[in-house]
């Protein structure tokens, strides 16, 4: 859907003009911005795998720790991408 409206807003003003009032639905914006939430969340979780796949935080209070980083980071990112979107 998203390729579509792009293709559209690129073929003239008036696609434009029609894509820019469907992104100002609340409801669009509730699934664009649920839909960065987890690729946020998946690309935090993914930088935490890369750092314990280089020997650091793979004990268990490593683990745990490393755990708690990530949702508060990814709360804060996610918090932000929010208010960008909103």
């Amino acid at each position: 859907m998203l390729l579509s409206w792009l293709d559209k807003s690129l073929s003239s003003e008036e696609g434009f003009e029609q894509v820019k009032g469907y992104l100002a639905s609340p409801l669009v914006k509730l699934v664009a911005w649920g839909l960065v939430s987890a690729l946020l969340y998946h690309l935090v979780a993914g930088v935490r795998h890369l750092i314990m796949d280089m020997g650091i935080g793979e004990t268990l209070e490593g683990g745990t720790k490393g755990s708690k980083i990530v949702i508060g980071v990814s709360v804060a990112l996610i918090l932000l991408s929010g208010v960008w979107i909103w």
